[in-house]
């Protein structure tokens, strides 16, 4: 089985959000399986130089946009054995940042032709394409209009995950002829609202759709979640999955972690060690006992925020609890976090910045995450918290309904504490009730053991894929026959 992965970033290389950890870690967890899988990004000028350097030049093709062909170069670099790409062009990809560009409708044009175009020119025909989020969901589109009569592409498939399905790439109509070169036969299966919209596309045209938990797989064809695509998404139930993503367990391993003050395997009080490093460090009274509440997040309103500001200074002002906030985001937000650390200098921590180091400390130190997201799509961080002995409070929505499950203190089963409805003083309750617990050490003791004994690994979600690719494949011979 030949896989390519397209999307718009990954890790190590370049990231904004958890996509780049799932195109960094899905990868080595097929490869480990037997897949000859490969990976194909733009080549973005705040990729680091220690990777640019390293990258190795394979070809040169011109790349058909509507009515002008445009440079692209192809380089390549090994890492940890997957081959990964980089289209090279400077004038849609060497600038600051990813996303946010007046014209991401042609510089994300670009790049999805560019997949096809470079297939040929690096010797590498897949079995399936495999197209992450609106910025390549136009490929599977691209290939059925403008390369299925070539013998070279006749028998590739298609898969399209869907990461979140806010972010759709919505672009003037004019973009179908003028960028992708495609006549009005193919506007309603990208039409929406008179625009075209990528993501629907990709959703239309690939032989597979998948998404990031079983639970937002069901959440996307109700209209709360499904933005104006749920109908759509519910046509295509028989061939729509959801897959939860898993973590790099070798890198984010508390046993080996070199950024956290104290390396533990399932040890509560090593773990609690770390707690001590982080008090100091970020002036925090030290002490050992006091349950320490952290949040590793984006600082916007689906991730719960305006739940939290509303009951956060109750909580303070009675609660014997510290409070550790990491993150950037709306400046609103930033602002109310700075100046709640003024009013409770002694109980909350608020870093304003983003630090991978910090994060992993912040994991490795605190006994409660919470996570009382609108919506998570996936979500990465209640796995990391899992992974390091944070238990999660966490709202039941998208893949935290799928990951963490209630504490059950009569049969001892559960991971997390979890609260149903999108409500402040219900996040609350939920958030005292885990408190309540960390203060009765044999129920924390199996709580935690839960957390620890998880498998949160890529390597079941990788066999789900790969059943998948093999499904998609064997109804393409049939078809054929």
């Amino acid at each position: 089985m030949k896989v390519l992965f397209a999307a718009a970033e990954a890790h190590p290389f370049i990231k904004t959000g958890g996509l780049a950890d799932v195109i960094g870690a899905l990868p080595k967890a097929l490869k480990a399986a037997g897949v000859d899988v490969r990976v194909i990004l733009p080549k973005y000028k705040g990729i680091a130089e220690k990777y640019s350097s390293q990258m190795e030049h394979i070809a040169v093709v011109d790349v058909p946009i509507g009515w002008r062909n445009q440079y692209c170069g192809i380089q390549r670099i090994i890492f940890e054995g997957v081959p990964v790409y980089f289209i090279d062009n400077e004038y849609y990809f060497g600038r600051d940042g990813i996303y946010g560009y007046m014209d991401d409708g042609e510089r994300f044009a670009f790049y999805n032709r560019a997949v096809l175009e470079c297939l040929p020119a690096i010797n590498f025909q897949p079995d399936v394409l495999h197209c992450h989020d609106w910025h390549a969901a136009v490929i599977p589109l691209l290939l059925q209009a403008h390369y299925r009569h070539n013998p070279f592409y006749s028998e590739m498939r298609t898969v399209f995950t869907i990461h979140n399905l806010l972010y759709q790439g919505v672009f003037p109509y004019s973009v179908l002829g003028e960028l992708l070169g495609l006549d009005n036969s193919y506007f309603p299966g990208v039409e929406y609202y008179g625009n075209v919209n990528y993501m629907k596309g990709g959703i239309v045209y690939s032989d597979h759709v998948t998404t990031v938990s079983p639970t937002y797989a069901d959440e996307i064809r109700t209209p709360y979640y499904g933005y104006g695509l749920d109908g759509l998404l519910t046509s295509r139930s028989d061939a729509l999955s959801g897959i939860v993503n898993g973590i790099d367990t070798k890198s984010y391993n508390p046993a080996s972690d070199p950024s956290i003050f104290t390396r533990y395997r399932s040890n509560l009080i090593k773990k609690a060690e770390n707690k001590l490093g982080l008090q100091q460090e970020l002036g925090l009274p030290v002490a050992p006992y006091i349950p320490m509440v952290a949040m590793v997040t984006r600082l916007v309103d689906s991730k719960g925020l305006d739940l939290l500001t509303r009951v956060l200074d109750e909580l303070l002002y009675y609660d014997d609890i510290q409070f550790v906030m990491l993150g950037t985001g709306d400046e609103v937000y930033e602002r109310w976090f700075r100046e709640a650390q003024w009013r409770y200098p002694t109980k909350l921590s608020s870093q304003i910045t983003f630090s991978d180091a910090l994060s992993r400390k912040i994991y490795a130190a605190s006994d409660i995450f919470l996570m009382p997201s609108k919506f998570e799509p996936c979500g990465i961080s209640q796995l990391l918290a899992l992974r390091y002995g944070s238990i999660p409070v966490v709202r039941e929505t998208g893949g935290l309904n799928d990951t963490v499950h209630a504490y059950n203190e009569v049969t001892g089963e559960g991971n997390g504490f979890t609260f149903k409805d999108y409500n402040a003083h219900d996040m609350m309750h939920t958030l005292r009730r885990a408190v309540s617990f960390y203060h009765k050490p044999e129920h924390w003791k199996k709580v935690a053991k839960n957390a620890f004994t998880g498998d949160y690994s890529w390597n079941v979600s990788a066999q789900q894929y790969i059943d998948i690719y093999n499904k998609i494949s064997d109804k393409a011979a049939v078809a054929e026959q």
